[in-house]
């Protein structure tokens, strides 16, 4: 990009200015822009261009975020290499026990004809969401992180790292669990590391999955499968975090035997597809969401184990609330980057980030561990909850993102 390009492209005022160009960053951008084309959004992005093409991960999208991409004009596109998830297994056992009880079934839709969740390619959600961006008119710049910021009483004044500076009215941090600019904002957090890691890659296999994904409580973490598109599947793999790099820098040859004996062969033959990877797992919650004229979401406001796979959708939480938050307030005519008006996402989104990331700790510490009394309780309690239908449907509706204070566009409805 030559300088003269970029200095065109940032000569603002904004509206709104987006740090990090992932699946959150884009989605309060294409929602704002979407409700009010008349803001001016920018988003910028430290990463290099194209490094978004080669992610491998799969995420888990529930109902209301493919609600949410639907209203947003996303999900046609996404929907073509979306796998449904039909049925979820839980059993909880030893890697070297011979049978795998299954202790928890669950299944269902969160509408008739709506799956309670798909899994979707990360690169083809993020794809998805920058076409319509791109549509929308909202320049997505690459390569450029912000240096530093100044609030001043009617805007921020952002530096960047090709030495320009531009001004706007709200500055959004979503850059990731380890944002440069919370620090910058003086937010503090309470973060703490498991000793684990997960193994994220994508594995191949002879036979059909029918869109079943199975979570199996394993000794050291949880060990899950999720159906992807064809004879695919995502695995999110929690190892002790010496074990994982171990396995990560293994040959392809006991890699796939070590996973092999936690996978199993009821799907016959299995080959590891593409890169593996490794990332410590912890849990972080921002102290506080929002300061004046700024604002977390996603990833830099919480960072959770991915236990009960609920990191992608707790990020679109925060994004259509954000973003419904910022759109009402300019209608009324309110300052967008007012701390009151801020604060009305801080406390619509706090509870459920703290409850969730709670929540993840407490199931990680119940099950990541071999103590037999503890093993009992737990393996009791699944399996109570599989025999009580009320229960059952309450997970249900949890996995697909539609329990309390949902966000309009997380029902499908317009902001």
């Amino acid at each position: 990009m030559s300088a003269t390009t970029a200095d065109a492209r940032l000569s603002g005022p904004f509206d709104v200015m987006i740090a990090g160009a992932g699946y959150v960053g884009l989605a309060i951008a294409v929602s704002i822009r979407h409700a009010r084309p008349g803001l001016k959004v920018l988003v910028v992005d430290a990463a290099p261009e194209g490094v978004w093409q080669r992610d491998g991960r799969a995420s888990a999208i529930a109902a209301a975020a493919a609600r949410m991409l639907r209203q947003l004009g996303c999900w046609d596109e996404i929907a073509a290499e979306a796998q449904p998830i039909t049925e979820m297994v839980i059993t909880d056992s030893r890697t070297s026990d011979p049978v795998r009880p299954v202790f928890l079934t669950f299944g269902g839709e969160a509408a008739p004809g709506e799956p309670f969740a798909h899994m979707v390619m990360n690169r083809e959600l993020t794809g998805a969401l920058r076409r319509r961006a791109g549509e929308l008119g909202i320049d997505i710049m690459q390569g450029l992180a912000v240096e530093g910021f100044e609030v001043e009483p009617a805007a921020v004044t952002v530096r960047l790292a090709n030495g320009t500076s531009c001004r706007t009215r709200v500055l959004i941090a979503a850059d990731g669990v380890k944002s440069r600019l919370r620090d910058m904002a003086g937010i503090r957090t309470v973060r703490w590391e498991y000793g684990q890691s997960g193994i994220v890659c994508t594995v191949a296999h002879e036979r059909p999955h029918n869109g079943r994904a199975e979570e199996h409580f394993l000794p050291a973490g949880p060990f899950a499968t999720l159906p992807l598109k064809g004879n695919r599947s995502s695995i999110v793999w929690t190892e002790r975090t010496e074990d994982a790099e171990r396995l990560v820098a293994e040959d392809d040859f006991v890699f796939e035997l070590e996973l092999e004996q936690r996978f199993g062969l009821k799907l016959g033959d299995i080959r590891v597809e593409g890169p593996r990877r490794a990332w410590p797992l912890g849990l972080t919650l921002a102290r506080d969401f929002v300061r004046p004229r700024f604002a977390l979401a996603g990833d830099a406001a919480h960072g959770i184990h991915p236990i009960a796979g609920q990191g992608l959708n707790l990020g679109f939480k925060d994004a259509a609330a954000l973003a419904q938050v910022l759109v009402e307030a300019d209608r009324l005519g309110e300052d967008i980057g007012a701390l009151d008006v801020l604060q009305r996402y801080e406390r619509w989104r706090r509870f459920d980030t703290v409850q969730m990331g709670v929540t993840t700790d407490a199931l990680n510490r119940l099950f990541s561990n071999d103590f037999a009394p503890v093993r009992a309780i737990r393996d009791i309690g699944l399996g109570l909850v599989d025999r009580v239908p009320g229960i059952k449907d309450f997970f249900v509706r949890q996995a697909s993102g539609l329990t309390g204070g949902t966000p309009r566009l997380l029902q499908g409805e317009a902001i």
